[in-house]
């Protein structure tokens, strides 16, 4: 069966059900593309990103003692961890539910186009190859579809969130060096005020 004679035979729920194949099919693709590309651009600067961060705030806490200089800093290493963390997981969802519901979307084609070939018996009154032979057909296609749809999303899904624990993981790196940092500074600070006194 070729795909002009499955287009021909097929009716407005399965056209319907391969188009909305097609759109969560493109979406993916494109979000993946995506989202790999960012988490992965995300991973080599987030440590960098991080240093910026704390350093842009130390002039503010030069007065302050070691107590509010540290918790300063946890606080600003939080709150920008969270946000590297919520921008790595954005796309993730669309994978995630393409890859869920794309092989029942294509389950759903089967039952329609076994459907068609039990109507199509029953219409006819027997059980002859050319009444089961086209719905049968659209059956496998549609299950092949919804597969075909889902394995990329799950690849891509899989591999996104394996660079965003890279990506968490160079941070939180990060973030304890720049804590030992703000604690090293903070006994510098004290020893020269302590001389100055």
């Amino acid at each position: 069966m070729d795909l002009a004679s499955y287009w021909q035979y097929s009716d407005v729920v399965t056209k319907s059900l391969f188009f909305l194949l097609l759109i969560l099919s493109i979406i993916s693709w494109v979000t993946g593309i995506v989202r790999i590309i960012q988490s992965r651009k995300l991973a080599v600067t987030v440590g960098d990103d991080l240093s910026q961060q704390i350093q842009a705030k130390r002039p503010e806490l030069m007065g302050s003692d070691a107590a509010t200089r540290r918790l300063v800093t946890e606080q600003a290493l939080l709150k920008h961890i969270g946000r590297y963390r919520f921008a790595s997981e954005r796309g993730l969802p669309i994978l995630g539910t393409t890859a869920a519901i794309a092989p029942f979307i294509g389950l759903f084609g089967t039952v329609w186009g076994i459907f068609h070939a039990l109507h199509n018996i029953g219409a006819s009154g027997q059980a002859g190859l050319e009444q089961v032979a086209g719905p049968v057909g659209e059956a496998l296609i549609m299950t092949g579809l919804g597969i075909a749809v889902a394995i990329p999303a799950v690849v891509f899904y899989n591999l996104a969130v394996r660079i965003n624990r890279r990506v968490m993981y160079h941070a939180n790196d990060r973030a304890h060096d720049l804590l030992a940092q703000s604690a090293e500074l903070s006994a510098e600070q004290s020893v020269i005020n302590k001389a100055a006194d």
